[in-house]
């Protein structure tokens, strides 16, 4: 997967923040024109009082038939080189989504068009299941959610997730699901299934314990304590579960790492990971304005911890570098991490999902397998 070049970073504008009302229950505070735009579109009031009819952000779903649906990558500091997305955009909201940058390439904005301009996959399980039945087609876990959230609000109508498991199941191939929302229990008679074979695994993020913090940083995703009822619930049917703390906020959400792991833990989860915020291109500026919203107090401490493992900018994309950062405060993380993680247990099986039960799809007109 080619980087994306890095680009300066994109300061807070004050001028282009978007009105309380309008973008109630939203994350980003500003829908600033995508930097592949030639024309740069900003509403203000021009005096007339024109700005109080504007209608509040609402939520819209286009179907999107895709060309080809399995992603393959080659970054080394990724453990998985193929990835599925069910959808594009994220109705979840997470103003720290590193996901963001990527509405841009369809002209969208990474803020709040990402939040409420949401693309389906509607011909993925059909893709899926033809990519699969491809005889130079070699299986290898099967990576969900590594962009949007496939368990985002709107799977409960599309349920496109739900028809790539059955593919999958179908074909016995492995699949290992990142996802904060507890709609993935939905799914437990399938995961459990495969689970029984080492088919799957699943990895809950867990960002806060706080409800507050959650609410306002990821207004639309179950609450913390709906997610560790979902960590129960896969624990309990025997699926193995992780949980990443991810990600982890200087100054705001570090101080919950160990109560995270620990309830985790308490839960049924059997291993965890973490990532530190990470903010490549227009997501600078959107946490910037966040954080002036929500926690004026602490930003400009939360902004130099970031810095502090950065080389004095909010963010390098190096390998090996851009998920956990370098210097002393980096260090700190890492340490108190593994600590907790050895002292409660976790992280102790290391199971490899199987790929040698991998049963290739054959579709209509194909010919079928001699042996």
């Amino acid at each position: 997967m080619a980087r994306q070049r890095e680009k300066a970073t994109v300061e807070a504008s004050p001028g282009g923040l978007v009105d309380d009302e309008r973008r109630r229950g939203r994350g980003a505070r500003s829908n600033h024109t995508g930097r592949f735009e030639g024309e740069r579109r900003e509403t203000f009031d021009d005096g007339w009082e024109g700005l109080g009819d504007l209608d509040a952000f609402k939520t819209t779903v286009f179907d999107d038939p895709a060309r080809t649906i399995i992603t393959r990558n080659d970054s080394p500091d990724i453990s998985f080189d193929r990835s599925i997305n069910p959808y594009r955009g994220c109705e979840h909201g997470c103003v720290y989504c590193f996901a963001r940058p990527t509405h841009c390439f369809l002209g969208h904005s990474a803020g709040l068009d990402f939040e409420t301009k949401l693309y389906a996959r509607t011909n993925a399980a059909e893709l899926l299941e033809k990519e699969l039945s491809n005889p130079r087609y070699q299986p290898a876990c099967m990576a969900i959610g590594t962009n949007t959230d496939p368990y985002q609000p709107i799977e409960r109508e599309r349920r496109i997730m739900r028809s790539i498991l059955e593919v999958l199941e179908r074909t016995s191939h492995p699949v290992g699901i990142v996802t904060k929302s507890a709609l993935i229990t939905r799914d437990i008679d399938i995961l459990a299934r495969m689970a029984e074979r080492q088919l799957a695994r699943v990895c809950i993020s867990i960002t806060t314990l706080d409800a507050k913090i959650a609410r306002a940083m990821e207004p639309r995703a179950p609450t913390p304590t709906k997610r560790l009822d979902a960590v129960r619930q896969l624990a309990e049917a025997g699926i193995p579960t992780t949980v990443m703390v991810a990600p982890i906020i200087p100054a705001l959400t570090d101080p919950e790492i160990e109560r995270i792991l620990a309830a985790a833990r308490e839960a049924g989860a059997r291993s965890a990971g973490y990532v530190m915020l990470r903010l490549p291109l227009e997501i600078s500026g959107l946490f910037r304005e966040w954080l002036a919203s929500e926690f004026p107090d602490r930003a400009e401490r939360v902004m130099h911890l970031m810095q502090s493992m950065h080389g004095g900018r909010d963010y390098t994309s190096d390998w090996g570098v851009r998920q956990r950062g370098t210097g002393p405060y980096a260090d700190q993380i890492g340490m108190r991490f593994r600590l907790a993680v050895k002292r409660l247990g976790l992280n102790q099986d290391r199971s490899e999902l199987r790929t040698d039960l991998f049963k290739r799809p054959v579709l209509a007109g194909q010919q079928m397998p001699l042996f």
